[in-house]
């Protein structure tokens, strides 16, 4: 057990003193953070996405899904048509602030500490599932991602691999990408009547194309627990010819499940 763990105080305070060093560290000289907003699209395309807004999530209270829609509401537009520049760092906490009710956020669903709570700002994960997909189509490179240790839903409406979104909280678990190239990106979100929807535009064509492949999912049993685990794979494609130029390795996942499984878990590894 962590001594955050023991008492509510000594975890408030753990939470208050990593936000602090966050702070400070952001302040050290060197870090080039995103922060133009440009409301016209910039003229290429590099990918897109989208997400249903509203799922049935085990037996979670459906208001929570209605909050969480209020919630993107308030947030996308502190990250919509913001561009990313040569040496740039995006940081989505620094985007959208601290999560207050006095902002308007509702309470929603947060998974903290391997369980599902409710949180005022609770939802926004969604936001950085979505960023973080499109990120991995674009030559971008991931500079901090955080991934749930336990999977909490059955999956309903999942059109993403397990494994390949990533769990924000502020501000300590952030989702940050670095743009390494000589191109300048532009990322687009927009709340829906259905979904959230997100696009990342560049002012140049990047050279190469990106496909996300799942490899060696299975559920399996261990030490009386069910676990998850997957690999996830980037193909790298030359735009000009369209052939794969090589395969990434970008991130190896395992969670434990919290939910009765309606098969054999045996039976299901691929």
């Amino acid at each position: 057990m962590r001594i955050s763990e023991i008492h509510p105080i000594i975890y408030h305070t753990r939470v208050a003193q990593k936000r602090l060093f966050r702070r400070l560290s952001d302040m050290a000289p060197g870090k080039n953070f995103a922060s133009k907003i440009q409301a016209d699209d910039l003229p290429v395309m590099c990918s897109k996405h989208s997400s249903l807004l509203r799922r049935t999530l085990g037996s979670s209270d459906p208001q929570l899904q209605e909050n969480k829609v209020v919630n993107l509401s308030i947030a996308s537009p502190t990250i919509d048509g913001i561009l990313i520049k040569p040496g740039q760092l995006f940081s989505l906490w620094r985007q959208v602030g601290r999560t207050t009710a006095k902002k308007g956020y509702l309470e929603g669903m947060q998974l903290s500490r391997g369980e599902v709570s409710r949180g005022v700002g609770g939802g926004l994960c969604q936001l950085s599932n979505l960023l973080h997909w499109m990120v991995l189509h674009t030559p971008m490179i991931v500079a901090e991602r955080h991934h749930h240790s336990f999977d909490p839903f059955p999956d309903d409406n999942r059109v993403l691999p397990f494994g390949s979104g990533c769990g924000v909280f502020y501000n300590y678990h952030d989702l940050r990408f670095f743009n390494p190239t000589d191109i300048t990106f532009q990322l687009r979100v927009k709340v829906g009547e259905n979904h959230l929807r997100g696009n990342i535009f560049s002012d140049i064509a990047p050279p190469n194309t990106y496909h996300i492949v799942e490899k060696k999912h299975r559920f399996f049993r261990e030490n009386d627990k069910t676990w998850r685990e997957n690999e996830i794979w980037r193909e790298v494609i030359d735009r000009s010819t369209g052939n794969v130029v090589r395969e990434e390795l970008l991130m190896k996942n395992l969670a434990e499940v919290k939910y009765e499984l309606n098969f054999d878990v045996a039976a299901c590894n691929v």
